[in-house]
Parts: C-alpha cells; structure tokens; sequence
C-alpha cells in the first residue's frame, strides 16, 4: 500500500493517530508533499515509515529544505507520481506540473483539504492535514495497486472514509 500524508505542522513528532499512523507504518512506500516544520517531525516519519519519499513545503526551516528537494518523481506500481507542496496556478499549475514530469498522479500539500480532482490527462491529489486540517477534514490518503493502476481512499485518522478514487497508469509523454 502507498500512504499519502501532507502538512503535519509539527516541531516534537509526526503527529500520527489513529489509521493514520497505522496506515503509515503497514505502507510498502509513504509519500509526503511538504511542511513537516521541524526536523524531529521528519525524523519521527523515517522512524514510523518503512520507506519514505518527501518533499519540502513553505513551513519548513532550513533544517528541513537543505535535506528534502522542493520535487520529486515516485514510481509506485506502475504509476508515475510527481510530488510538490505546492504550484502556482491552482489546479491549473499542478496539472501542468504533472505534464512536464510524465505523471500519471501529482501529489500536492498546502491546502490543508482533502482533494481529489481527476482530468483528462492526470489525477491531482491532496491528501489534507492528518494533524492540522485547519477548518477541514484531517485526512491521508491509501492506494492499492490494481491491475491498470491504483486504486485510492482519502481516510481520517478515526477511520472515517472520506472519498475514493482511482489512478490509471497510463506512459504519458514527458514535454519538452
């Protein structure tokens, strides 16, 4: 199983509860687009997670962004995942973001909401904030390979699911 988690907003730990954290240490991989805030809170996911790939956000300290890239390409069962916090222009810009890197699946942060918008060319998903959902639902997200992709649930740290969808795996093209 891939765990997407974003926006933790922590300087002691991961703030993991709940599924969430079970989710995250029974991962094959975790993918987490940005805004840990302090080291001990990336420190804490390599220590919970079996295999971790993250990206920096605009929260984190220079502790942080120096050991995290600011991107980053995940190929997870036969998808193509390119992980950002976040990109200017909305959806608009995470869609061409994931274009330009050949995905099949761009993962994105910063909203603090749980977001799943599916177009014609690639999936975008944000998966919230299992720790500070901000006025939103807390949520991560789980995908399980199927046989042309993945399919995916955004769940609550309580259990609750919130929606379900799916990432075909499809080769798109990387632009020039």
């Amino acid at each position: 199983m891939l765990v997407v988690c974003s926006d933790t907003h922590s300087h002691t730990g991961h703030a993991l509860t709940g599924r969430t954290r079970e989710a995250v240490a029974d991962a094959d991989l975790v993918v987490h687009a940005g805004d840990f805030v302090s080291p001990d809170a990336l420190d804490a996911f390599y220590e919970v997670a079996p295999e971790l790939r993250a990206v920096h956000g605009n929260a984190d300290g220079p502790t942080v962004t120096e050991r995290l890239p600011t991107t980053r390409v995940v190929e997870y069962a036969g998808v193509r995942i390119a992980v950002t916090h976040r990109r200017s222009g909305g959806a608009t810009g995470l869609r061409m973001f994931g274009r330009e890197k050949g995905a099949d699946l761009v993962v994105s942060g910063h909203t603090h909401r749980p977001t799943v918008v599916e177009t014609d060319d690639v999936t975008l998903l944000n998966p919230g904030s299992h720790a500070q959902p901000r006025g939103n639902r807390p949520g991560h997200a789980e995908l399980e390979p199927t046989d042309d992709g993945l399919s995916g649930r955004i769940v609550q740290p309580d259990g609750t699911l919130v929606e379900e969808f799916s990432v075909l795996a499809g080769g798109r093209d990387v632009l020039d």
